[in-house]
């Protein structure tokens, strides 16, 4: 029998992509590459039903219409007794019924899929109340509940493992909305509780093993995987070329880029103002969903009276030097990132920093920052600054713009770099983890060890 490993569907069920998600992607992905039989817990708001075709389309939609008044009544009682004592999980069938292209971009690898009705707002609530983790209880329980994120659920009689990616809101509280004191009481207590945590970075570990006192034996970092598929990673570059000039209007390396959420940690304000700085005559290409205060971190674009980065008179010609796009099909995002001259990604904190690495696999150069977890996942092959100081993001820029044999190097060594992070080198990591807690796993014994492709 192969090993069941089974991971949560938090971030997965989110519309927009997010890092966490293309983490829980990944590692569904690699578990099935490891031969684990692999499950994925949602919690999402589908009601059970004893009819298999009503939770195979809840799953996708959950606008099939409310049960019967008596039996929400039961649910509701029966949810009120025995909610101290936990939740019980619900197989949802997926068959093929239910015409589901649309999002098998988005889907994990899995053998089965579980759900439990509203499960992640009940965990929060209960750890609320109760300042313990959910159970979560299923018919055919796991070895091993890997949560991906840190949730207050637990899978009893089971080994937990729990990722924490990192301690932003901890690290740098200013820029994250979280509830900080509930945030570490949570986070304390799953160090204290899990049977073992994974991090994905040197820097993360020690951010967890300090402000945390995480047992140091208990905490693994398996660093992440960068994967990309080859069918849009090895695109010929003439058709490259045409869908960006044809869907953006931009010349093949004649712009930068940046794409990740405009949020504070990002940096995104500092990166504008230095890219204006620089006086490159290319233009600055931004992909990504504005998020919390990302008015503040895009507002030397559109205050007037902001103008002392600009001559007086030029402000509208430096608007227009400036591309904000809130979203681009995956197919389309690889291309661009091919396209550019440069990647920007001057990040104030990253866990791991996954688009630089995606940018550097693709051969485009990257600057990024030389704090937490970047310095040691880039390595040499990028060029690193200080996020703080816009006046060495300024130089960056100008040596990318206007050294070829610098942005040569760059295209060269970064491949070479993100080969360290590749699928192969990522199960071995995770199948040591899984091996000290009792479950043997074997890299490359699966099927499932590529993307079919990646989410748009």
């Amino acid at each position: 029998m192969r090993p069941r490993i089974y991971i949560d569907g938090h971030n997965l069920a989110l519309d927009q992509g997010t890092g966490v998600a293309t983490y829980a992607r990944n590692l569904s992905f690699r578990l099935g590459g490891l031969g684990a039989e692999v499950g994925v817990l949602y919690g999402t708001r589908a009601s059970p039903s004893r009819n298999e075709l009503i939770r195979e389309i809840a799953f996708f939609d959950n606008r099939v219409g409310e049960a019967s008044s008596l039996l929400r009544s039961a649910r509701a009682v029966r949810r009120t007794l025995l909610s101290p004592f936990g939740e019980y999980a619900t197989g949802v069938p997926i068959t093929g019924k239910v015409v589901a292209n649309t999002f098998e971009s988005r889907m994990p690898h899995y053998d089965h899929i579980w759900n439990v009705e509203n499960g992640f707002t009940l965990a929060y609530n209960h750890f609320r109340h109760y300042r313990s983790r959910l159970a979560v209880r299923m018919p055919r329980p796991p070895q091993i509940m890997h949560w991906t994120y840190p949730l207050a659920m637990r899978v009893p009689g089971v080994k937990n493992i729990y990722t924490l990616h990192d301690l932003v809101p901890l690290r740098l509280p200013f820029t994250t909305l979280d509830h900080k004191r509930r945030y570490l009481r949570l986070n304390r207590l799953i160090v204290q509780k899990a049977d073992h945590i994974i991090t994905v970075s040197e820097a993360s570990r020690t951010d967890i093993i300090n402000l945390l006192g995480a047992d140091p034996d208990k905490v693994t970092n398996t660093y992440q995987s960068v994967e990309i598929p080859r069918k849009f990673a090895e695109k010929p570059v003439n058709e490259a070329q045409d869908e960006i000039k044809g869907s953006f209007g931009l010349d093949w390396k004649g712009y930068f880029m940046f794409f990740g959420a405009i949020e504070p940690k990002k940096n995104v304000g500092r990166m504008i103002e230095a890219f204006l700085s620089s006086g490159s005559d290319l233009p600055l290409i931004i992909v990504g969903k504005q998020a919390w205060k990302s008015e503040e971190e895009l507002k030397l674009l559109f205050d007037d009276h902001i103008r002392y980065q600009v001559q007086e008179g030029s402000i509208l010609r430096t608007k227009r030097k400036i591309i904000l796009l809130d979203y681009a099909p995956f197919r389309l995002l690889i291309s661009l990132i091919r396209g550019a001259k440069a990647a920007l990604f001057p990040s104030l904190y990253e866990g791991f920093g996954l688009p630089a690495l995606e940018a550097m696999k693709l051969g485009t150069p990257v600057m990024t920052s030389n704090t937490s977890s970047l310095p040691e996942v880039v390595g040499e092959a990028a060029i690193t600054v200080d996020p703080y100081d816009v006046r060495a993001m300024v130089e960056a820029i100008r040596a990318l713009d206007t050294d070829p044999e610098l942005r040569t190097w760059l295209a060269h060594a970064g491949p070479r770099r993100a080969a360290l992070f590749g699928p192969e080198q990522y199960e071995r990591r995770l199948a040591d983890v899984y091996s000290r807690l009792g479950v043997q796993l074997e890299p490359g014994s699966g099927a499932a060890t590529a993307l079919p492709q990646a989410a748009e």
